[in-house]
């Protein structure tokens, strides 16, 4: 971790937020030692086993002390019973108050063809819902223009608050700081002032990266990445550069904190996070010393 990474600013470094596939007890375990009572932790939504193993994982990261905040994949639900149950056991068993609604990709397998159609048609709410998640693309979609991107964000935000849900933001992973601040540029100038996650890959191998970059679409990052690497990295590579960059131009970004994909496990990740959040800590303290 470098210099400049440390000169963060406290509040974008220590409310950081981490993603987690299918933890299993151990890491579960791990995490409640290394990261912060409530800190929140996105349990991602998987093809397969999708309802109990998520409701498991929120119930254990709730008993760890931790913040479930668990994805709802509009298109991979076969029906509007299937969404109740599934609230009903993660609000009653695991004291989920926080969706992060996203489309999923692939074809609807029941009513909901997108994660708008879910926020409109759910009845979050009344399910015992408080606050939503919405998805954003720093370097566009690869299927979805920029315009259609930009409208659906507005009938997001403007759905759920309507049904009296707060709402945040949760951005894809880039590795281009200054494709994520132009990106806030455009966000903010609109006139969306609601809180963002910042997407940024923990720490990961470069192929790994390149992997995830590939399936994900993020394009400009890639070449970007592609280039890193041809320079020399190696090893497993984390998003310094880029917090660098985005210490640089936090006026920018309003509301924002860092939010990790842990691409490369999420105990490696969330130590990074705590270290990174611990050093701008100290750093602060060192400054009213």
């Amino acid at each position: 971790m470098n210099a400049g990474s440390r000169m963060i600013t406290d509040n974008l470094a220590r409310n950081f937020t981490v993603e987690a596939t299918r933890p299993s007890a151990d890491e579960v375990a791990q995490l409640r030692e290394i990261l912060a009572p409530g800190t929140s932790v996105y349990v991602t939504a998987v093809p397969t086993g999708a309802g109990e193993e998520t409701v498991k994982a929120a119930i254990a990261l709730r008993n760890a002390g931790l913040e479930p905040v668990v994805h709802a994949a509009a298109r991979r639900l076969k029906s509007a019973e299937a969404l109740r149950d599934m609230l009903k056991r993660l609000t009653g068993e695991a004291g989920v108050r926080r969706l992060l609604v996203i489309g999923g990709d692939t074809d609807a397998a029941g009513p909901y063809v997108d994660a708008l159609a879910l926020i409109q048609k759910g009845d979050l709410r009344a399910r015992g819902i408080e606050e939503i998640g919405i998805g954003a693309y720093p370097e566009g979609h690869p299927r979805i223009s920029s315009e259609r991107l930009e409208a659906s964000m507005d009938e997001k935000i403007a759905s759920a608050t309507a049904q009296g849900l707060r709402v945040h933001i949760v951005s894809q992973f880039a590795f281009s700081g200054e494709h994520i601040i132009a990106w806030f540029k455009r966000l903010r100038s609109s006139g969306i002032k609601h809180p963002v996650g910042i997407g940024l890959a923990g720490p990961t191998s470069v192929p790994a990266l390149i992997r995830y970059a590939k399936r994900c679409g993020v394009a400009a990052s890639l070449r970007g990445l592609m280039s890193g690497a041809a320079t020399g990295l190696v090893g497993n590579v984390g998003p310094d550069r880029i917090i660098d960059i985005l210490r640089t131009s936090q006026h920018e970004l309003g509301d924002a904190h860092l939010h990790y994909f842990s691409f490369g496990g999420v105990v490696p990740t969330a130590r990074y996070a705590r270290d990174l959040a611990q050093a701008s800590t100290d750093q602060k303290a060192a400054a009213h010393s």
